[in-house]
């Protein structure tokens, strides 16, 4: 074992949960057809896929006038662009860029953009 799976192993967690009946003989059954080697791997597969599908968006604390720069700015690197993904991508409340971006296109500041 390398130096690096060495900490990695140190560094793991240990997690445990019960199943209803149901639950582990479906897992079982997906053992059994050499899908997953125990249950082990199918929970930690889970994890992976779950953990993977679920996203935190982050709000940042910013005043107006600086979030409208910073939405201008957007609009100017990336011509088109939905709403929702200005509002992640520069972690921005999306009523803010909402707000925002009206008030730009009322500006005529969005225009040839």
């Amino acid at each position: 074992m390398s130096r690096a799976e060495h900490e990695q192993v140190k560094q793991s967690k240990t997690v445990g949960t019960k199943l209803a009946p149901r639950e582990y003989e479906e897992i079982s059954s997906l053992i059994d057809a050499g899908i997953f080697l125990s249950a082990s791997d199918f929970v930690r597969e889970a994890i992976r896929y779950k953990l993977k599908s679920v996203k935190v968006i982050k709000i940042r604390d910013i005043d107006y006038e600086s979030a409208k720069k910073e939405v201008l700015g957007y609009y100017r690197s990336y011509d088109e662009a939905y709403l929702s993904e200005v509002s992640e991508d520069l972690e921005l409340d999306l009523e803010l860029v909402i707000q925002i971006t009206e008030e730009l296109e009322r500006e005529g500041r969005l225009k040839g953009i």
